[in-house]
């Protein structure tokens, strides 16, 4: 086996990881070395913001399915996740929002995330953010991390949001300014009409400083550790053993699936279910892969009565004619990341000011891996809501001890019965989206629900055979105090040395939005309490 040395070892190249990588290794005379499952991102879909859609699945992904969701009609629901540098933010929609200010205050004042409130953490957003139009107190322009305006948005997402407003709900600029309510079209994680993911923003300007090791295609099989003190990982590559021993720390950040995983297979886990697949337990720690919180997603779609959305792409001769454009002037249908308009609205159930749904309007249909669409041949539109604060939590636990074997996901989703009344709000809300005089017109049936679902009890039976998840799993290795806490609010394992957690998983809660924008704040925020920095 081969052995080798660093200050830190970072495992897991998504999002936050890419952040580590490149913050620690600012310093010279510290050796970092960054660990990734997965392959380099050099498929040229991973670029263009239009190949979102064919990347919930494939080689990219690792394949997971959830196990039968007692409340969704017992599905096995596909449970797409990154492996590839970069993690998420190579595979996502790139759809650029933030969360609302009051779900870092929830973190920081009711559930034990010290130093994480908005006003502690808004530096670290800005200072990650480079935004290319919007700038002042909400928005940072020279982060690496690139963000713009879609350059020419599909005539369907903006009779969308015209819809919106014929039904009410305000236009908005900017979803992540002073006031989060409305509706309009996303800012997006792209920079010269290209994916700005963690892998292009922080990680390919530094990749060959000469302290940054970065290794893809290395499975780690598991920490090691010197009684309570982590000090390196074993990992494969390439048919080959190896041990990289970390003298400062371990810096986990796997992801909220793969980070429980990894956890429980070195040891560090609830007890009992360690002992039953033969781990030694290193650490009783309950709260490792519990917890999980998900938004779970539910689609509409409508079968347009002409060729107006991305669908038409599908064919073969419009396709070509989009990459030549594309190639050629930088322009057309291939700048587009599909998930193009949006909006945060009100059930009308919780009352309160902060929007407790979030819609993604996709001009086409089954863009997604296992979401229904319109008949061959013909062009649809699809309408995305979830609730924004899901109160379901669900677990990560081992198949078994063997490294190799996919976990088992239980997001539980709509165990709480809150959440399903909240998302029919948000199903009904999309239905009169549609139905508003800019979309109707376009529109020559809506295929899904069909005219048959009418009743509470019918989109209730909807709700549970189509929602899936929206890709924002969070929380189980979960920030704060009590028996369920995982780290502490400086990223810290509790009862464990020279090992932390720096990635979604240890969230306290699912922020109300898309879940990136937060990995990477996790990232900058861990990066300066590991260094010291406050």
């Amino acid at each position: 086996m081969m052995e080798t040395g660093f200050e830190f070892v970072i495992v897991g190249g998504g999002s936050s990881g890419c952040v580590l990588a490149n913050r620690l290794s600012e310093d010279p005379a510290v050796r970092v070395l960054l660990l990734e499952a997965g392959g380099r991102d050099n498929h040229p879909l991973i670029h263009m913001p239009v190949g979102f859609a064919r990347m919930t699945t494939g080689p990219h992904t690792w394949g997971f399915k959830t196990t039968p969701q007692k409340h969704a009609d017992n599905r096995e629901i596909p449970y797409a996740q990154a492996r590839v540098i970069g993690g998420g933010s190579s595979i996502n929609a790139e759809v650029f929002t933030r969360g609302h200010p009051s779900d870092y205050d929830r973190w920081a004042a009711e559930e034990g995330a010290e130093g994480w409130a908005f006003k502690d953490i808004r530096e670290h957003f800005l200072r990650s953010e480079g935004n290319t139009i919007l700038s002042g107190d909400w928005h940072g322009t020279e982060g690496p991390l690139g963000v713009s305006d879609i350059p020419d948005p599909q005539p369907m997402t903006r009779a969308f949001v015209q819809s919106c407003q014929e039904l009410g709900i305000p236009y908005t600029r900017d979803f992540n300014g002073g006031s989060q309510a409305g509706c309009g079209v996303y800012q997006t994680t792209t920079l010269n009409y290209r994916r700005c993911s963690a892998a292009t923003g922080y990680l390919k300007p530094v990749e060959h400083r000469p302290n940054l090791t970065i290794e893809t295609g290395a499975r780690v099989e598991r920490i090691t550790f010197e009684g309570t003190r982590a000090t390196g990982v074993r990992y494969s590559r390439g048919g080959k053993e190896f041990l990289a021993r970390a003298e400062s720390e371990v810096l986990v950040t796997a992801g909220a699936i793969g980070t429980p995983r990894l956890m429980m297979l070195s040891g560090v886990g609830p007890a009992d279910h360690l002992r039953g697949h033969g781990i030694e337990v290193v650490r009783d720690l309950p709260g490792v892969g519990s917890n999980l919180n998900d938004h779970f997603g539910i689609d509409i779609v409508a079968e347009l009565n002409g060729h107006y959305s991305l669908d038409k792409y599908n064919k073969w001769h419009w396709a070509a004619l989009a990459g030549i454009e594309y190639l050629a002037f930088k322009s057309g249908p291939i700048t587009s990341n599909v998930v193009e308009g949006g909006a945060f609205w009100h059930s009308g159930l919780g009352g309160g000011e902060v929007p407790d749904l979030q819609f993604h309007f996709l001009a086409g249909a089954g863009a997604e891996a296992g979401v229904p669409s319109v008949p061959p041949g013909s062009s649809g539109i699809t309408l995305n809501s979830y609730t924004n604060r899901p109160k379901s939590r669900g677990t990560v636990r081992l198949r078994s001890a063997d490294p190799a074997d996919l976990p088992l996901i239980d997001p539980n989703f709509l165990a709480e019965p809150d959440d399903l009344k909240t998302s029919i709000e948000g199903v009904k809300l999309s239905v009169e989206i549609f139905s508003q005089p800019s979309l109707r017109k376009r529109i020559r049936k809506i295929r899904f629900p069909d005219e048959s679902v009418k009743s509470q009890a019918d989109y209730e039976a909807y709700a549970r055979r189509y929602g899936r998840t929206s890709y924002h799993p969070t929380c189980t290795c979960r920030m704060g105090d009590g028996e369920m806490a995982v780290v502490d609010s400086r990223c810290r394992v509790r009862g464990l040395d020279g090992i932390r957690i720096c990635d979604s998983s240890i969230m306290p809660s699912l922020v109300g939005s898309n879940t990136n924008a937060a990995t990477i704040m996790i990232g900058e925020k861990a990066s300066d309490l590991i260094r010291g920095n406050h």
